[in-house]
C-alpha cells in the first residue's frame, strides 16, 4: 500500500493528518515541534490569526555561535532544555494550556523529550 512511498512523504501525510486535529487559539495555542537532522525549534502558534506567539530554538545553536566550538551538550538534552525554556517563556505569557503537534515525527527521542522538558517547566497537554 505505502510500498512506493518514500519516508519523507509518509512524514508529511502524517504531519497533515496530525495538524488537522491539532487547532490551536490564543488561549490554547499549538506547540509546533520541528526537528531537523542537527537542532529542535518549538514555537507556540494561535491557528485563528495565523500568528506565532512565541519561538525557541535549542541551546546548542546559541552554544556553537558562542564560542565558536561545537557545543558539548547531545542533542536529546538540548531538546529538553528548549521544552522547559518554551515553558517559562510561555507562564511568563500566562499560557498554561497548549496542543501538541509532533509534525508527523514519532513520539520518541527528541520529540519527547522536547514535550517532557516543557512539561516539566509547567505547560500543560
Amino acid at each position: 500500500m505505502d510500498g512506493n512511498k518514500s519516508k519523507r512523504e509518509k512524514r508529511i501525510r502524517r504531519k497533515i493528518r496530525v495538524r488537522a486535529k491539532a487547532m490551536g487559539t490564543a488561549v490554547k495555542p499549538r506547540l509546533s515541534v520541528f526537528r531537523s537532522n542537527r537542532h529542535i525549534f518549538l514555537q507556540l502558534i494561535d491557528d485563528e490569526k495565523g500568528k506565532t506567539i512565541l519561538s525557541v530554538a535549542d541551546a546548542r545553536a546559541k552554544a556553537a555561535k558562542k564560542t565558536g566550538a561545537k557545543a558539548k551538550t547531545k542533542k536529546t538534552e538540548a531538546a529538553f532544555s528548549a521544552g522547559q525554556a518554551l515553558a517559562g517563556l510561555a507562564l511568563k505569557k500566562k499560557i498554561k494550556n497548549v496542543v501538541f503537534d509532533r509534525g508527523g515525527r514519532p513520539y520518541h527521542g527528541r520529540v519527547k523529550a522536547a514535550a517532557e522538558g516543557a512539561r516539566e517547566g509547567g505547560l500543560i497537554f
